[in-house]
């Protein structure tokens, strides 16, 4: 015996559901788990790998794909992909209570390990252990943004942690090789933005060996460019200047 299929309905399974309203109906698209939130903070860039299928639904739990008519009328358009993609940005990610804070959690402990690799206590250099990481973001109350990437909460955690504890972006180690004859001016426009000078040699060129700020570095690598016309150069010789082992608890 055949059973009928109204045309307009699709069976999907193992599913996160992005809802939104917009003029006056409900719509929604079918997308893999996990896969949302990696589309919003750009982790992930194919659409194929976070839909399901690239129709648009009024209730994907019952199959059921909203009409052309409807789309046209509140979007605008009946191009689905465009569709999909502004509800992917817009909609509200259908997830239960349990799944939520299971991301939250994630995201929190994720958050923690990116300020612990990227920061030091100024003043031994040592990196501080995720675990001493997340009591402070405790202290402070950070609330996750499960919208907003861990690299950039890492760097608000950053901001927010300077108020209440001693820590720092641990700092870049360049080499800097200016031709003489900008030295002194491209020196003094460098100053503020190298937090120390370990050495200094004057040849035909200067050649300064300097930590700095990591956010510094694209301004730094832009002025040696742009004011030496390509003559001037910079070499990254470490990433981070930190001393052997973590702080103790």
């Amino acid at each position: 015996m055949s059973i009928f299929t109204p045309t307009n309905q699709i069976r999907l399974t193992n599913v996160a559901v992005v809802r939104m309203k917009k003029g006056g109906k409900r719509f929604e698209i079918a997308c893999y788990k996990n896969k949302v939130m990696s589309w919003r903070t750009g982790a992930e860039k194919d659409l194929d790998e976070v839909l399901q299928t690239p129709s648009v639904f009024i209730n994907v739990s019952k199959g059921q794909t909203a009409k052309k008519d409807d789309l046209l009328k509140a979007f605008g358009t009946e191009d689905q992909t465009e569709i999909c993609k502004q509800i992917l940005a817009k909609g509200e990610l259908q997830v239960s209570d349990k799944e939520r804070q299971t991301q939250l959690e994630t995201m929190f402990r994720d958050i923690a390990t990116t300020v612990a690799d990227k920061c030091v206590n100024p003043e031994t250099k040592r990196p501080y252990p995720v675990s001493m990481i997340e009591r402070a973001m405790k202290d402070i109350h950070y609330s996750v943004k499960p919208n907003k990437s861990t690299k950039q909460q890492a760097l608000e955690v950053i901001r927010q942690l300077k108020e209440t504890m001693e820590i720092q972006r641990a700092h870049m180690r360049l080499r800097l090789q200016l031709p003489a004859k900008e030295a002194k001016r491209l020196k003094e426009k460098l100053k503020p933005l190298l937090q120390v000078v370990e050495s200094e040699e004057f040849d035909e060129e200067l050649e300064m060996i300097c930590l700095v700020d990591p956010g510094c570095f694209r301004e730094i690598d832009e002025l040696i460019r742009c004011e030496t016309k390509g003559r001037g150069s910079l070499e990254v010789l470490s990433l981070k200047d930190v001393e052997e082992g973590e702080e103790k608890m």
